[in-house]
C-alpha cells in the first residue's frame, strides 16, 4: 500500500520536500507566513493520504463505513486548505476566514450519518445528498475570493497578472475537472495545488527583489525594466520628493527619515489603483508610472496622494508629465515631471523660509 502510494504520489512528495527546502533556506517573507506556508504543505500532504486511502478502499470494494467517513474529510478538508491559501496569502488576512470552512466540517459530520452532503450504495457508488454540491461551491468561493484578492493587490502589470492567472487556471482545474474526469483526476487535486502554490511562491521571490526593503514599494531596478516593458502604453509619469527629509535626519536622526519615508510610501501606496505602479529610485525620490490612464484619472490620483500625505506629519513635492505623442520617451517624460517636481519644490522652501540645501 505504501509502494502504491509513492507511486501514484512521488511528484508530490518531490514538491512539497522542495518547496519544504526552499521555504527553509530563502527566508521568504516573514515568519508567520512561512509558518502558514509549512502548515499548508503539510495539510495538503495529508490530504493526499486521506485521497489515496479512500479510492484505495473503492478499489478493494468493501469499507463501505470506513470509505463514508474518508469522504466526509475529504470534503472538508479541500475548502479548509484553499482557505488557508487566502489565509496565507493576503497580508492581515483575519481568522474569521476559515468559519465557512468549519460550519461545513461540522455539516460533512452530520452527513456521514444523514447523507445529506453525499453517502454510498451497498455497491460503493457514489449518492450526492440534497448538499451534495455544498464542498465544491465553498471551496470555489474561497477560490474566486482569493484570485480577487491577489488581483487588487497587483498593479496590474503583465509581470503580475501571469501568475494569479496560474493560480486561477489550478484551482478551477482541481474544482472542476473531477466532475469530468471522475476520481483519477480527483487522485491530482493535492499535486495540483501544490504545483500552482510552488509557482507562485516562486513569482513572489522574484517579486521581493523588485522591491525596496525600506519602503516595500518597487525598487529602480524594477523601474527601469517596467519602463522598458511596452512603453507605449504610459500614458504619464509622476516625481515626487519628500521635502524636509534632511533637516528630520540632521535634527531627529536617520532613523526618524527612514520611518518618514515609510510613511510617504505608504501614503503613495494607499493612493494607487490597477495600472498604477510607484518605485522608489532614489533617497527621497519616488516616481509613479500610469498606464492607459487619462488625465482626469492622473489628477484623481494626485489628488489621492496630497489627501493622504496631509493626514501626516510630513509632505511631499509632486510634478507630473502627461504623454503628449507617441514618439516621447519615458526619459523625457520622467525630465518634465522632475522640472515641474522641483518648482513646486522651490515654492514650498521659499513658503516655509528654509534654505533650499537644506533638502
Amino acid at each position: 500500500m505504501l509502494l502504491k502510494y509513492l507511486m501514484q504520489n512521488w511528484a508530490l512528495v518531490l514538491l512539497s520536500v522542495a518547496f519544504t527546502m526552499s521555504l527553509k533556506i530563502t527566508g521568504f517573507r516573514d515568519k508567520i507566513t512561512v509558518k502558514r506556508m509549512y502548515c499548508l504543505i503539510a495539510g495538503v500532504f495529508l490530504l493526499s493520504i486521506v485521497v489515496f486511502t479512500e479510492f484505495y478502499l473503492a478499489d478493494l470494494g468493501r469499507y463501505i463505513p470506513q470509505r463514508t467517513v474518508l469522504m466526509a474529510v475529504r470534503y472538508s478538508a479541500t475548502p479548509l486548505i484553499v482557505a488557508m491559501v487566502l489565509y496565507t496569502l493576503k497580508p492581515g488576512q483575519r481568522w474569521m476566514v476559515f468559519i465557512p470552512a468549519l460550519l461545513l466540517m461540522v455539516i460533512n459530520i452530520i452527513s456521514v450519518f444523514t447523507g445529506i452532503v453525499s453517502s454510498l450504495a451497498e455497491d460503493g457508488t457514489l449518492r450526492r445528498g440534497p448538499l451534495g454540491y455544498l464542498p465544491f461551491i465553498v471551496a470555489g468561493l474561497y477560490g474566486i475570493s482569493l484570485i480577487y484578492t491577489l488581483y487588487r493587490q497587483s498593479n496590474g502589470l503583465y509581470t503580475e497578472i501571469v501568475p494569479i492567472a496560474f493560480l486561477a487556471l489550478a484551482f478551477a482545474s482541481g474544482l472542476i475537472l473531477p466532475f469530468i474526469f471522475g476520481k483519477d483526476f480527483s487522485q491530482m487535486f493535492c499535486t495540483t495545488i501544490v504545483i500552482s502554490l510552488y509557482v507562485f511562491y516562486v513569482f513572489s521571490l522574484h517579486q521581493l527583489s523588485k522591491k525596496d526593503p525600506l519602503t516595500d514599494v518597487l525598487n529602480l531596478q524594477a523601474f527601469y525594466t517596467d519602463s522598458e516593458t511596452n512603453p507605449k502604453e504610459i500614458t504619464a509619469l509622476l516625481s515626487a520628493d519628500m521635502n524636509g527629509l534632511k533637516e528630520i535626519n540632521d535634527r531627529q536622526g536617520h532613523a526618524a527619515g527612514d520611518e518618514a519615508l515609510v510613511a510617504l510610501a505608504r501614503c503613495f501606496r494607499s493612493a494607487l489603483k490597477s495600472r498604477q505602479a510607484v518605485y522608489r529610485i532614489g533617497g527621497d525620490e519616488f516616481v509613479i508610472l500610469c498606464r492607459h490612464m487619462k488625465r482626469s484619472e492622473v489628477t484623481d490620483l494626485i489628488g489621492r496622494i496630497q489627501e493622504a500625505v496631509a493626514k501626516t506629519n510630513y509632505s511631499c513635492s509632486i510634478g507630473c508629465c502627461f504623454k503628449e505623442n507617441d514618439t516621447q520617451t519615458v526619459s523625457e517624460m520622467l525630465r518634465e515631471s522632475d522640472r515641474q517636481m522641483y518648482a513646486e519644490k522651490a515654492k514650498y522652501y521659499t513658503h516655509a523660509g528654509m534654505d533650499r540645501r537644506r533638502r
